[in-house]
């Protein structure tokens, strides 16, 4: 989405590019249709990263068991 300040910006490079060659146009859309798909890529990397970490043969009621099973309390109240 583009905002209003950038609009002039895109109109100065566009008056830059218009002179090169369509070879080099080309390449050039190339480039910039890499560089969005890195950074699509990156994103769905970091995010990844996070999903499978950890890994148990437990079905997820017996680690709701075990977490249950290990709290502790203490019936005596702590005063500051």
């Amino acid at each position: 989405m583009k905002s209003d300040a950038s609009i002039p910006l895109i109109d100065n490079y566009f008056g830059l590019l218009s002179s090169l060659s369509k070879e080099n146009k080309i390449k050039l859309i190339a480039r910039l249709s890499n560089s969005i798909v890195d950074e699509v890529s990156e994103k769905e990397n970091v995010v990844d990263r996070f999903f499978g970490a950890f890994k148990s043969d437990k079905s997820a009621e017996e680690i709701i068991n075990d977490i249950k099973g290990s709290r502790t309390f203490k019936s005596k109240i702590l005063s500051t």
